[in-house]
């Protein structure tokens, strides 16, 4: 049995084939996410929704082309980003990404942004309902721009980016499922619906929202190849790399990328001063996101090879000499903090304790390693107060590159690790949520521990 899986992710739009029997990934296939469209106020991050259903299409085409016989299609996408369609599935706005940051632009009362004019609206009980997350590119933030402005049209249907996807595709009315719903941020966590009493506070009722849908609920259906599969409900990125790294409750998920997130498991909703968000097999997770990694580090990347740069000599991969001379330190006093960006971890970062002796790569990157390892302690235990986790589950691609990085972490929480099994974590969690949702098996956890003795994944996994 055999499923196509598409991830709309925010670098690349990525395609496989799901091999369900052999429990394989087949045919990777990765093209770059189209660019924004070039406007005017450089706040507005818009794409052509247009550009990415032809993408999409034209990499399920390039798979439907082989012999292979496909079941299904599932699919996950980036958060947050969305599209206003009409009555009749036709959309009336652009793809306005996540990055958007009109929110943030002065309100005309004068009592601050929208995105503060916003929050001030909310009560401290809603935004915990709410997951306790709100980013200035939710979707309720840019929703709540266009209301204010009275740009809103009554009757359009606000859709998620993977569904209006699916939709335009399938010619299929559009619903969305809980784990895409709630990175509208006005999901109400209790009920797993819509929370109508804030939709109604920011002037959003006039929207017309689509229905919540189970996961694993046929949507639409396409035609592959030569036979009419049915589409599953596109889910979120997180939730389905979360699946792919197969995550037991026991377990402590560490993601690494360019951003990077904490997370565990709850068999039960919990609420509090974290983020909280709906998982399959009616399970939640309590994590923290935008923490300090990739993009952070790169600034001190691009910091240490301007003058390269200036001369137009080009360094191939600085990361092969950063990890060696960041190996070869065991200690330093150097001390760095990575809140280059607003985070959990603040928003102002800091190089310190500076001596002649002391400030090298090396040492500029271990310490950077090691602010990284203790901002993820500080947020594990805000979600995990008991610290009974039995083992670290690292995924992303900078936890893959950079072994030192996990044994600093390592040796912080004094615990072992393994790596998510595939470098490709999104679309491994599409083949586990495809075995579910074609009734090979009867649950997504399930699912998870058959794989991860298929994989024979172990602690102390080394590369």
């Amino acid at each position: 049995m055999t499923f196509i899986g598409l991830d709309l992710g925010t670098s690349f739009i990525k395609a496989a084939v799901l091999d369900l029997d052999a429990s394989e990934l087949q045919q990777v296939r990765r093209v770059p996410f189209p660019e924004p469209i070039n406007l005017p106020d450089p706040v507005l991050v818009e794409f052509d929704p247009s550009g990415i259903v032809a993408t999409a299409k034209r990499l399920i085409d390039q798979l439907a082309a082989s012999s292979t016989s496909y079941e299904g299609v599932v699919m996950c996408t980036q958060m947050h980003s969305l599209v206003l369609m009409d009555e009749r599935g036709e959309a009336q706005s652009n793809c306005i990404g996540w990055r958007d940051q009109r929110a943030l632009e002065p309100h005309p009362s004068g009592s601050g942004s929208y995105y503060e004019v916003l929050k001030q609206r909310l009560t401290a009980q809603q935004k915990r309902e709410l997951g306790n997350e709100l980013p200035p590119g939710a979707p309720i933030c840019f929703l709540f721009w266009l209301a204010e402005q009275g740009l809103l049209e009554p009757g359009l249907v606000p859709v998620s980016l993977a569904d209006f996807v699916l939709g335009t595709l399938c010619s299929s009315t559009p619903s969305v499922e809980s784990t895409n719903a709630m990175a509208y941020e006005l999901l109400q966590l209790k009920t797993l619906d819509w929370h109508k009493e804030v939709i109604k506070e920011l002037g959003l009722d006039k929207l017309h929202w689509p229905p919540i849908r189970q996961h694993g609920d046929v949507v639409g259906r396409m035609k592959v190849g030569g036979r009419t599969v049915p589409c599953y409900t596109p889910v979120g990125d997180y939730q389905c790399a979360l699946a792919g790294a197969l995550l037991s409750e026991d377990e402590l998920s560490l993601n690494i990328s360019t951003g990077s997130q904490v997370s565990r498991l709850t068999n039960q909703l919990v609420l509090g001063n974290f983020q909280t968000r709906p998982f399959f097999d009616a399970k939640f997770t309590n994590t923290f996101s935008h923490l300090p990694a990739g993009r952070s580090l790169n600034v001190l990347v691009d910091l240490l090879g301007e003058f390269a740069q200036h001369s137009g000599t080009a360094i191939p991969d600085p990361w092969e000499y950063i990890a060696r001379a960041a190996t070869a330190i065991d200690h330093t006093d150097l001390e760095v903090k990575l809140s280059f960006f607003p985070g959990p971890c603040g928003d102002k970062g800091s190089i310190s304790n500076v001596r002649e002796q002391n400030l090298t790569v090396g040492t500029l990157f271990r310490a950077s390693f090691e602010n990284m390892a203790q901002n993820y302690y500080d947020c594990a235990l805000r979600i995990w107060p008991d610290r009974s986790w039995k083992n670290i589950v690292f995924s992303g691609g900078l936890a893959r590159k950079l072994k030192l990085l996990r044994k600093i972490i390592e040796q912080k929480f004094q615990t072992g690790s393994r790596l998510c099994p595939l470098e490709e974590d999104t679309l491994l969690g599409l083949m586990v949520l495809a075995r579910v949702f074609s009734g090979r098996a009867e649950s997504v956890q399930q699912t998870m521990d058959d794989f991860r003795r298929h994989y024979a994944t172990e602690p102390n996994v080394e590369d």
